[in-house]
């Protein structure tokens, strides 16, 4: 299938690995997602500087497909981070959290494609009036830190798309390619999946974080610190808490120090699925096994031809 987005970037497959800090902070999973065709991207939002080097080797070493590197621009080690990236020549940028403007012209340089990851519209025609080459819109059902506004991914890429004149990568709510097939109907180039990833041997966190998320039904998800930048994920100890304490009028100190008391990296890498920040989207009810990277895109092809053919069955009756 053939879109703008895989024109752009030279994908086989309008398929995109979201970033997850921890889930994608490593080289497996990238190299197995772009080797299947589709584009891989590395979260270096929490990794150490040599470890990102070495993993941006590692990758360079076992593909020689496209794949991107995430770099969340408000973190602190941003700059750092993005001139070890340019260091590596890496082809595609996904850069979140903050403006793209001051960054674009020594990417360009080195003929490096930046992609902008935007969850309203007002930012979606900043970042095109920037000079970005495409968007990754999130809407209010992605795991980690959907938008404020709680619109769905459904209202808003259609919305997106009728705003700009860039490609538009869809994310949030996807966990099959009936999925992929229903955003490319909207009109996205291109469909970004991250919790289906999370359930893969690739995916570098604990076997409990993976558990949880198979296990979770559609309905195992919520939102934390709603009003602020909020984060869904799995239900669990942690949010019962933080939920509790809000409708109870807590005062914001004590939110605050609930909040903070509870980590990713204690869900991700130690397993505490019950008080650690299991980031995950409300697709979760939709993942039922764990699948080799690369079989799981194969399998999202599949899928997407398969939701395609019916389509046009039903034009045929």
């Amino acid at each position: 299938m053939k879109t703008r987005i895989t024109e752009l970037l030279g994908i086989r497959h309008p398929v995109f690995q979201a970033a997850m800090s921890w889930a994608s902070s490593n080289a497996p999973l990238v190299i197995a997602v772009s080797n299947a065709g589709a584009l891989g991207v590395i979260a270096a939002g929490p990794m150490r500087p040599e470890d990102f080097r070495k993993a941006l080797a590692d990758i360079r070493a076992g593909t020689g497909r496209p794949y991107g590197v995430n770099i969340p621009l408000n973190n602190p080690r941003a700059a750092e981070l993005l001139d070890i990236a340019h260091e590596a020549r890496i082809p595609v940028m996904v850069a979140s959290q903050g403006g793209p403007k001051e960054h674009l012209a020594r990417f360009r340089a080195l003929g490096t494609k930046w992609l902008h990851v935007v969850a309203s519209v007002e930012h979606a025609k900043k970042a095109e009036a920037a000079g970005v080459d495409a968007l990754v819109v999130d809407g209010m059902e992605a795991g980690g830190h959907p938008p404020p506004s709680e619109v769905t991914t459904l209202v808003l890429v259609r919305r997106v798309v009728k705003e700009v004149k860039i490609p538009v990568v869809a994310s949030g709510g996807v966990a099959d390619g009936a999925g992929i097939a229903a955003l490319l109907a909207l009109g996205a180039d291109a469909v970004q999946l991250g919790t289906r990833f999370i359930a893969t041997p690739e995916a570098s966190v604990h076997e409990n974080y993976k558990r949880a998320v198979i296990n979770a039904d559609v309905d195992g998800s919520t939102l934390v610190a709603r009003g602020r930048l909020p984060i869904r994920q799995l239900k669990n100890a942690f949010s019962e808490k933080f939920l509790a304490a809000e409708r109870a009028g807590a005062p914001q100190a004590e939110l605050d120090a609930i909040f903070k008391a509870s980590s990713l990296k204690q869900a991700a890498l130690e397993g505490d699925v019950a008080w650690g920040k299991v980031e995950a989207g409300q697709s979760a009810g939709l993942v039922h096994d764990i699948v080799p990277a690369g079989e799981l895109v194969e399998r999202l092809v599949a899928e997407m031809e398969e939701a395609r053919q019916r389509l046009i069955s039903l034009c045929e009756k």
